[in-house]
């Protein structure tokens, strides 16, 4: 009797272990996936953060005020206030992913109007600097919306 119970202790732990061995093993881990054109960090604070014109933040609210069209439905019902957009400014000055962060309640129409208006800005912006460098860099701007 106790030769039979050592041939299957034996005989299960043989079992076990084998079992074991194979869980452990894992089948080959995929290289990973490489994007075709990698896109370069975006940066929220730099050194130096990117500027509209010759840099003076009063220039950037003039070329807005200049640009603005006010949407004649939001005239007519009376719809004001502020809309915040965030875009990239690019290593050369130009402008890309608009993306709005908040929008006025009850109309579209406001936010459509300061993405247009702000596109007009691409290409006029001086780059954020990082470490003597232009990198890429994420911009919050308000677009004020007031009826006089």
């Amino acid at each position: 009797m106790t030769s039979f119970r050592l041939l299957c202790s034996i005989l299960f732990l043989t079992a076990f272990t084998g079992l074991s061995a194979q869980s452990i093993e894992s089948p080959p881990v995929p290289p990973p996936l490489e994007e075709p054109f990698p896109k370069e960090e975006v940066f929220t604070i730099v050194e130096q953060m990117p500027s509209y014109g010759n840099g003076d933040q009063s220039e950037i609210v003039k070329f807005i005020s200049e640009n603005v069209v006010y949407p004649p439905s939001a005239m007519e019902n009376k719809i004001e206030g502020v809309v915040y957009i965030r875009f990239i400014v690019e290593k050369d000055g130009s402008l890309s992913d608009y993306k709005i962060l908040r929008d006025v309640s009850g109309t579209d129409e406001l936010s459509r109007e300061a993405i247009r208006v702000i596109k007009l800005t691409s290409g006029s912006w001086k780059p954020g600097m990082q470490s003597g460098k232009p990198v890429r860099v994420a911009y919050n701007l308000p677009v004020r919306f007031k009826l006089l």
